[in-house]
């Protein structure tokens, strides 16, 4: 008897640590959304070139595009262009595209749209270390500026991370003259990046321009230049005026290197926009759309792989065990006595079509009908099998009569009947016959009363919109409920019930 105990706890304790196991895995590391309703971001950019074409010379036009091994997975990416060819090149660690035409005049637009969401993307390739640096020869003043603010600098730092934060502040200090000479009277952005690229190379430190778009909604956005060097075992971005350490999460690098965003040949007063959209997309939906654009399938092998109509049928069938556990925890620890534990839930399930008031009603009526024809038969000392076949035929009977008489009142509703399962309610009428043959009408009455009220219950519960999808989305959680339920099986305690009925037994003492 230890031995089958024991048996039977490892058996539950394996079953509810892989249900958990399977479900806590789709959850946590495949990503795969708890609620129905939950949505995600999704980002659209959107880059517009534009240019006057010279008339008689062929077109070129290029352009650096972003990665596609960051922090975001691609959904989308097109390219919208009239009569022009595209192709897609490596560029060192940059990715470019090429539009070219042999003839074209007039203003030209060229579009690149890529649409992307953070959520089931991958870890990022990290770029490789750049290789050794060498120095940056400089003329004459300009070289000893450049060592004027090397030494300092040198002073007041500690590593590399330290001596990049150094070299940055003092470079946006544009009071100082060996500043100013580097400039050479220009204070922007790049300007200032290039000196600071000036000043790390005699330092042999690495250093790579970084251009980014933010992923805000705004229009007319401009790249936003950031710095990067290599530490040796990780990388490390600065923005090169305000000497911010840590690339902020909204930033997507487009193209890396100094070289301008465009190139266009045959072509004059090119000018590239970029237009910043968000909008919001159901998790599953998203998770669906980056199933077909991964090699591995993020649900290949769940239940929404399987056809529509198939997952339609199995969104209900899927929840027979939800509503077997009310029947077991109302017969097992309440104590309400029920025809069989299928039989209530079959009714539940014929409820979907009824919807539950109506269910009850009619459920109510035909079996009152179907019982009261029985107890008349019984007068009439017939078999048990006539008198059987007797009452389904006079239900369908009953039923076709209410269908018509609905149909004459106007009352739609009443309609479901003729889809409401004829075998389960039968079924419900024979077994109730039976039990009256065997154990009299009063029993029999209880009986019909206790699954009719364990039906709506199950019913009220299996068609909880947020636990069919949970039920149906992470099928493993049933593992738990199959535990949940060999538990059961092993109960030898009161039911609730029988509390009334020993409550006399306690007051006597």
């Amino acid at each position: 008897m230890q031995s089958l105990n024991l048996h039977l706890k490892i058996l539950i304790f394996i079953l509810v640590s892989l249900g958990l196991l399977i479900t806590g895995y789709q959850i946590v590391v495949l990503d795969i959304p708890v609620k129905e309703d939950e949505t995600d971001d999704i980002w659209s950019l959107d880059a517009k070139f534009e240019f006057q074409a010279s008339s008689g010379v062929p077109i070129k036009a290029q352009m650096f595009i972003p990665p596609l091994n960051q922090d975001y997975i691609s959904l989308n990416e097109s390219f919208i262009s009239n009569n022009y060819g595209v192709s897609i090149n490596q560029v060192q660690s940059n990715r470019r595209v090429t539009w070219s035409a042999r003839r074209a005049s007039g203003t030209q637009t060229l579009y690149y749209r890529l649409v992307l969401t953070k959520r089931y993307s991958t870890a990022p390739t990290v770029a490789p270390p750049p290789p050794a640096r060498q120095p940056i020869v400089l003329d004459g003043p300009e070289q000893v500026a450049a060592d004027a603010l090397i030494s300092p600098i040198r002073q007041h730092s500690a590593d590399i991370e330290t001596f990049i934060s150094e070299t940055i502040r003092r470079v946006n200090d544009i009071t100082d003259d060996n500043v100013k000479l580097l400039l050479g009277g220009s204070a922007s952005a790049l300007d200032k990046a290039r000196v600071i690229d000036v000043l790390l190379s005699n330092a042999r430190i690495p250093l790579e321009l970084v251009h980014t778009i933010r992923l805000e909604s705004t229009a007319n956005q401009e790249p936003e230049l950031w710095l990067r060097s290599h530490n040796g075992e990780r990388w490390l971005y600065y923005h090169p005026e305000t000497g911010q350490q840590g690339i902020p999460d909204n930033r997507l690098i487009w193209w890396t290197g100094s070289q301008p965003l465009f190139n266009l040949e045959g072509g004059r007063q090119g000018r590239v926009s970029f237009t910043i959209n968000n909008s919001e997309m159901n998790a599953l939906r998203l998770a669906k759309m980056t199933t077909e654009n991964r090699a591995s399938a993020l649900l290949e092998y769940s239940l929404y792989g399987l056809p529509l109509h198939a997952q339609h049928v199995y969104q209900v069938m899927i929840m027979i065990p939800v509503g077997v556990l009310v029947i077991l925890i109302l017969r097992n620890l309440i104590g309400i006595q029920t025809l069989g534990t299928f039989t209530p839930v079959l009714i539940a399930l014929a409820f979907r079509e009824t919807q539950v008031g109506w269910g009850i009603v009619l459920f109510t009526l035909i079996t009152a009908l179907g019982l009261s024809l029985r107890s008349y038969l019984e007068h009439l000392k017939l078999q048990m099998l006539p008198r059987l076949s007797i009452v389904l035929t006079f239900v369908v009977l009953v039923i076709a009569a209410i269908s018509l008489f609905s149909h004459k009142l106007g009352i739609e509703r009443a309609l479901s009947v003729s889809l409401f399962p004829m075998v389960i309610l039968t079924m419900t009428i024979e077994r109730l016959s039976i039990t009256w043959e065997e154990r009299g009408g009063s029993h029999s009455f209880k009986v019909a009363l206790g699954t009719l009220v364990a039906a709506t219950l199950a019913h009220l519960l299996m068609t909880i919109p947020e636990l069919t999808y949970f039920v149906f989305t992470f099928p493993a959680i049933l593992l738990v409920l199959v535990g949940f339920m060999l538990a059961m099986g092993r109960y030898r305690g009161y039911r609730l019930t029988e509390l009334m009925r020993f409550k006399a037994l306690t007051q006597q003492g």
